[in-house]
């Protein structure tokens, strides 16, 4: 039984789950793959991205995807953005929640971002400001908190330095990113204790990628020193495509068997096996979810397993 009662998983296949990959989705194949997590209970989706089209092609259909989907769909779907720009541009095409992100490494957020990661926080309070003309809840999402390709190890003391400035009164949550996957889960627990310390009042999403087989375990780490949110994409898709190293995000799949939330059951776990099944073989990418292997054995007695 989940002992934690009050944490949510949000599916990122459809943005970081997709920025690697070498296929493309239609935007009626990604609002039908939206409705079919929200049919299976999934309560949070990140469904795209504002970055430019030309450096990450598989989110050039976000805009339409956020006019293909309804007001009541969209209370549950996230936009990842950089700029107030890209605040001022989802809001206008209806989005309702987004993430702006940058990158605690400075190396990173060039290579991300096209900026520093001052200039970055320093454009922050115009997103804010935006976002609530438009009614927008807005998390600060910062990636590389453990490591960076560039600069290696990233000192804690700098992502709760983040978290504290002044600029960022007013976002909703703060999220906390592995964005290497060379996170353990003590250091896990141990940045998002201090991150929660820090800011009582926020709540916490913790991002991680199974780079190195600790996802799961990261995952667990974060819930128990008080995240709120966790994120997952069907089948382990995923990777930044600015940081050398980093594979996909941890599986959805393998989370969701792990921590079985309420809303959880056997037939809506099998939906999902089904749909992140379908959307790696479109896409031609390797299935990387171990729960998903496990539902396909032949231990037909075990409930979570799949009828053949």
């Amino acid at each position: 039984m989940n002992t934690r009662i009050d944490f949510q998983l949000r599916d990122v296949t459809l943005r970081d789950g997709l920025q690697l990959t070498g296929g493309m989705l239609s935007t009626e194949r990604k609002a039908e793959i939206v409705r079919s997590l929200l049919a299976a209970g999934v309560p949070a989706i990140e469904i795209g991205s504002m970055a430019r089209p030309d450096l990450v092609p598989p989110m050039a259909n976000t805009l339409e995807l956020i006019s293909a989907l309804t007001p009541e769909e969209l209370e549950k779907c996230w936009i990842w953005v950089a700029t107030p720009r890209h605040v001022e541009k989802a809001a206008a095409a209806g989005a309702v929640n987004m993430q702006y992100c940058l990158s605690v490494s400075d190396a990173h957020n060039q290579a991300n971002i096209g900026r520093t990661t001052e200039a970055s926080m320093a454009a922050l309070p115009q997103a804010l400001e935006y976002a609530r003309a438009a009614d927008v809840a807005l998390q600060l999402c910062l990636a590389t908190s453990f490591t960076c390709p560039f600069e290696g190890d990233i000192d804690p003391g700098r992502v709760l330095k983040l978290v504290e400035d002044p600029r960022a009164d007013g976002v909703s949550d703060v999220v906390i990113c592995d964005t290497l996957g060379h996170a353990v889960p003590e250091q896990v627990s141990d940045l998002i204790g201090k991150v929660r310390a820090a800011a009582p009042g926020l709540g916490v999403v913790f991002h991680g990628h199974d780079t190195w087989g600790m996802g799961v375990a990261n995952a667990i780490a974060a819930l128990d020193a008080g995240a709120t949110t966790i994120d997952g994409a069907l089948g382990g898709l995923g990777g930044c495509p600015f940081a050398p190293g980093a594979s996909g995000n941890t599986s959805t799949e393998d989370l969701l068997f792990g921590l079985r939330p309420d809303w959880l059951n056997p037939k809506n776990f099998a939906d999902l096996v089904r749909l992140g099944e379908s959307i790696t073989s479109e896409l031609h990418e390797d299935n990387r979810s171990k729960s998903a292997l496990g539902a396909r054995s032949k231990a037909s007695a075990f409930q979570w397993v799949m009828p053949s």
